[in-house]
């Protein structure tokens, strides 16, 4: 079945169940926007092309207010923000961003490109200090890419039946935040590429993100309070090495639906350092091939890190289905020696195999 044809049907099923709302076509919500270029505090949007032209031009403090519609083409954003002015595209669930790319000769790294479209949802790049707030992004390549684009924030959006990743924090996009947002149905045509939230980079792609110090560094990224599941192909979160100090908290992970592809049989994989994993809630039914709750790894880096050392878990309720094998599943300990890894007796489980973790407990 070919991608437009598999995004029809799930498109018809969506409608049909009544899943997301109803979505009202959006070329005729608002005036054309092509002779008055966007200017002022707010910006109101009612059709695509009225979008990519407030996206070209928008500058700190301006709002893009998107009435509610159907958004169907390529949106870039690479204007930045300020700390004391950020830029913000706001709107409600129902107004809803399509890309049907990606189309032309891609780049050897993505990067915004005439002629080439990547296919994203909505796309940050070299865009500091923007807000995205309450629409939906869907039936796109990747969902929402924040490429070297730090102080991103993501508040309320749902992104849901996505080909590769819901939500991608890339090119040292650090200091972001997603909260209270709905994640769904990824991975449709890459299941092992088919992240809820994605941080950083593998080690593998810094020749293209790596852009401190050859690393894709992105710290300190906060996911707070967010619904990510069921049918999330891969993992929840995949925290990547070189990442450091975010904060994973709040979340409720519905692990339904995950693939097993590329290694992907967890909620969350933590190969970053130093992360705070607090107050999530985990569960497991089938379908889905489900290993561990969380779990960490140690991949060697040039430059080197401590990657999957330095983390702690607390007051995490994990449900494993009678499937999985432990709620945190430590991989190494011998490569952290000088920051190891800390499971709190304030973490509980049901329904696992073996247990809560794999390590001592730490009262």
């Amino acid at each position: 079945m070919t991608r437009k044809r598999l995004l029809a049907v799930i498109a018809a099923a969506t409608s049909a169940a009544g899943l997301f709302g109803a979505v009202v076509t959006a070329e005729a919500a608002a005036p054309s926007l092509a002779a008055n270029p966007p200017a002022g505090d707010v910006v109101d949007v009612g059709t695509a092309a009225e979008l990519q032209a407030a996206l070209a031009v928008a500058g700190p403090g301006q709002t893009i207010r998107l009435a509610a519609g159907t958004y169907r083409g390529s949106f870039v954003a690479t204007k930045p923000g300020t700390a004391s002015a950020p830029i913000t595209v706001t709107g409600p669930s129902t107004a809803v961003l399509i890309n049907d790319g990606p189309s032309g000769t891609a780049p050897s790294c993505p990067a915004p490109t005439a002629g080439w479209d990547s296919g994203y949802g909505l796309w940050l790049y070299g865009a500091p200090y923007w807000h995205l707030k309450g629409f939906t992004v869907q039936e796109s390549k990747k969902g929402i890419v924040a490429d070297d684009s730090h102080h991103t924030v993501i508040d309320g959006v749902r992104v849901h039946h996505i080909d590769e990743e819901a939500v991608h924090f890339r090119r040292s996009s650090a200091d972001s935040v997603i909260r209270d947002s709905t994640i769904s149905h990824t991975g449709l045509v890459q299941a092992g590429y088919g992240e809820g939230v994605y941080l950083g980079s593998a080690n593998s792609n810094w020749a293209c993100h790596g852009n401190s110090g050859g690393v894709d560094r992105g710290d300190r990224i906060q996911v707070l309070n967010n619904h990510i599941g069921p049918y999330v192909a891969a993992e929840g979160i995949d925290v990547k090495e070189g990442t450091a100090d975010g904060v994973i908290r709040g979340n409720t992970f519905d692990g339904r639906g995950i693939s097993g592809q590329n290694s992907a049989d967890s909620w969350v994989d933590v190969k970053g350092f130093g992360y705070v994993i607090d107050d999530n809630t985990g569960t497991f039914t089938s379908p889905g091939t489900f290993v561990n709750g969380y779990e960490t790894h140690n991949p060697g880096t040039t430059p080197s890190f401590p990657n999957g050392c330095g983390n702690t878990w607390r007051g995490n309720k994990s449900d494993l289905g009678g499937v999985g094998q432990y709620a945190i599943k430590i991989t190494s300990t011998s490569k952290c020696p000088g920051r190891p890894n800390v499971v709190y007796s304030s973490n509980t489980v049901s329904r696992a195999v073996n247990g809560l973790t794999n390590i001592p407990v730490t009262p």
